[in-house]
């Protein structure tokens, strides 16, 4: 499956600046929580989780009457000029469902209408000077599972299994998953028993209507055949699906890219060499940082400006890499990311910010909104939690400012509550640098990206590109020499980071990362070994040494500094002190600089002093301005020496009497007091 040289090749060098137009053709209940409000409490005949299920439980004609309200809504041509006189966009990328060329099942009917609003896009896209790139979001009996497939595939109501504890409807679907595009799926062995070659056709079938529809119009960039089929999907035949779809494409659109998903295996070994030669031909992967566990803001930007060496090996052995799928998100905190009224085993990993739902872009005319405040979590359940609690939706965490007064650490905000307080949010600043490193990383080594979302139903700037242009995350004007992106990696990129081991760390957790180490470098001789014949602080400062030669050696190759949670970055050239690790507990940390530091005892030295002054000026204060104070210090004989002092500065500076005065003052001051005395009898 190669290519020798073909004269319609066009070198792939404009690179691509885009966003995706996610929840428009295709239907996904995080994007637009508003077309599944309405299935709230249902029950098990009367509750969609997808597109394939909104068809099917509303009917054709009512789900298309609430889908055309959708399109008018959701992408308008003010969008579109928005996105494009940002500068910061030439691209959009159109997720679209096989069942709008070839309409199957619930299908049919349900989408009447759909290529109109395509068509209008397409006229839209060329007139504000961007591109467009078809990609095929869904395939018949789902490629991978997910409701981004078009059908949630391994699904099972488990109501009857709950009802002895609550009368509830509930469900499994993560557990099961399954795609059944390719064929049969075995779950026990991972593969595939039986290959569908009815459903590959209908694919290839679907593609052919694309070109033939839209081959002449100027807007369109080209065409993505299939959107993120499964690591499970056989590679011998994903290979030839692309392969033959490419072919069909190539005899009526010779200068449309061609981009292929890698299939959640971005691997060298895999896609190195395939289709070489072949014009027009990328590859697409998506790089989030939403399923990653909780880490610092050290270990965000790390991962991702590490994602550059990933890219530039496969820009090498295969050709041209686009990033069609990122976000800003460093949790899974967006309602209904994992599925409606669902969530994903274990996720999300800290708690999440709640926040007011947003009004509906639908209006009020849509079934379901606006949503009861008066109302908890309701079911169906899933088997995790994710969903409106009296008018409150759940949302990304916030970032706060670290105490330790070093803005690169990040462990305060594992701590913190998910909603800083607002002079205490440093989200805008931490979003802001994450952005210009992906940035960097996706535009700067590989041939671009497309960013996901465009928008959200709810407000979540980390996955909106047009909220992130608002907050100021994402520049805006052209991105093309940019110094701000250009630099943004420069940190990581020169290895200011090194990985080291978190204090008072089981022993066991500490070996068992070495031992990784050591043999993911194929390091097994006695001599490298040795290390675990150490014990104290000999051992675990010669882990160290392995930990972070091993980060140093794979990080652009997406090595992260992790091990369980055992690891963590730290600038290159601090030590961190054991008072320190114990204030923080492990889970912050703070930096000592090397170099002249000032010792404690000086601290409270200067502290001892400032208290007394401030003790002695208060002492003048008094004897000036409270007549009675005056009169009772000089009352008391141990103060005689300075009550009674020839000095002039002293008896001017405490508002002391003259001294020729002292004797009959006293003698008054004596017969006062006995006067007083008499009068309490």
């Amino acid at each position: 499956m190669t290519c020798s040289a073909d004269e319609h090749a066009r070198p792939f060098n404009n690179q691509i600046r885009g966003v995706n137009l996610g929840g428009w053709m295709v239907l996904e209940p995080w994007i637009t929580p508003s077309l599944f409000y309405q299935f709230l409490s249902g029950r098990e005949n009367s509750t969609a989780f997808d597109t394939y299920t909104f068809c099917q439980v509303l009917g054709a004609t009512e789900a298309n009457r609430q889908l055309r309200n959708h399109w008018d809504k959701w992408v308008t041509e003010d969008i579109i000029a928005e996105l494009a006189n940002s500068g910061a966009v030439n691209s959009l990328r159109l997720p679209v469902g096989d069942y709008m060329y070839k309409p199957y099942g619930p299908y049919v009917g349900c989408f009447d209408g759909a290529l109109q609003y395509v068509d209008n896009l397409l006229d839209w896209a060329y007139s504000h000077g961007l591109t467009v790139l078809f990609d095929i979001h869904t395939m018949k009996d789902s490629q991978n599972g997910f409701d981004n497939s078009g059908q949630a595939l391994g699904f099972q109501w488990t109501s009857a299994l709950s009802a002895e504890y609550v009368d509830q409807i509930s469900f499994q679907h993560w557990p099961i998953r399954d795609a059944k595009w390719m064929g049969t799926f075995d779950q026990d062995k991972a593969e595939y028993s039986y290959i569908n070659r009815e459903n590959i056709k209908h694919s290839l079938a679907v593609i052919q209507e694309i070109v033939d529809r839209y081959a002449g119009h100027p807007a369109v960039l080209g065409l993505e055949p299939v959107n993120e089929p499964w690591q499970y999907t056989p590679i011998d035949e994903l290979k030839r699906f692309y392969w033959e779809g490419y072919l069909m494409v190539k005899r009526q659109a010779p200068f449309w890219k061609y981009i292929m998903h890698d299939s959640f295996r971005l691997d060298p070994n895999l896609w190195g060499g395939f289709m070489d030669g072949c014009p027009e031909r990328a590859l697409d992967t998506h790089i989030y940082q939403a399923w990653r566990d909780p880490d610092s803001r050290i270990g965000f930007y790390t991962n991702a400006c590490n994602e550059k060496g990933i890219l530039a090996t496969m820009e090498r052995e295969f050709g041209p890499v686009i990033v069609g799928e990122w976000s800003l998100a460093t949790d899974n905190c967006a309602m209904w990311l994992n599925g409606f009224n669902d969530n994903l085993p274990g996720f999300p990993r800290l708690p999440c910010k709640y926040t007011p739902c947003a009004d509906s872009y639908l209006g009020k005319v849509q079934p379901g909104v606006p949503l009861d405040p008066a109302k908890p979590l309701q079911g169906p359940y899933g088997t995790g939690i994710s969903g409106p609690i009296y008018g409150l939706c759940p949302s990304s965490r916030d970032w706060v400012k670290e105490s330790s007064g070093n803005p690169l650490t990040g462990r305060d905000w594992v701590k913190a509550p998910p909603q800083a307080p607002q002079h205490l949010d440093d989200t805008d600043n931490v979003m802001r640098n994450l952005a210009l490193k992906k940035l960097d990383a996706f535009a700067g080594i590989a041939h671009g990206f497309y960013f996901w979302n465009f928008r959200t139903d709810l407000y979540d700037p980390q996955w909106s590109y047009m909220a992130a242009l608002d907050r100021g995350w994402i520049p805006r004007g052209s991105l093309m020499s940019n110094n701000d992106i250009d630099l943004a990696c420069k940190r990581e990129d020169e290895n200011d980071y090194i990985c080291v081991f978190k204090k008072h760390q089981l022993d066991s957790a500490v070996r068992d990362a070495v031992h990784y180490a050591l043999e993911a470098q194929n390091l097994t001789s006695a001599t490298h070994t040795k290390v675990f014949n150490l014990t104290g602080s000999a051992f675990l400062q010669a882990a160290d040494d392995v930990i972070s030669d091993y980060f140093e050696k794979f990080h652009k190759k997406g090595a992260t500094c992790d091990f369980g949670g055992t690891t963590q970055l730290v600038e290159r050239g601090r030590n961190i002190t054991d008072e320190e690790w114990v204030y923080y507990s492990d889970d912050e940390y703070r930096f000592e600089s090397n170099g002249p530091q000032i010792p404690i005892w000086m601290f409270a030295l200067i502290g001892l002093g400032v208290a007394l002054f401030g003790a002695f000026l208060g002492f003048i204060v008094a004897m000036r301005c409270s007549p009675g104070f005056n009169a009772r210090i000089r009352s008391y004989a141990v103060l005689n020496p300075i009550t009674k002092s020839h000095s002039s500065m002293i008896r001017s500076s405490l508002n002391l009497p003259a001294l020729s005065d002292y004797d009959e003052i006293k003698q008054v001051i004596a017969t006062n007091q006995a006067e007083q005395d008499g009068n309490m009898f």
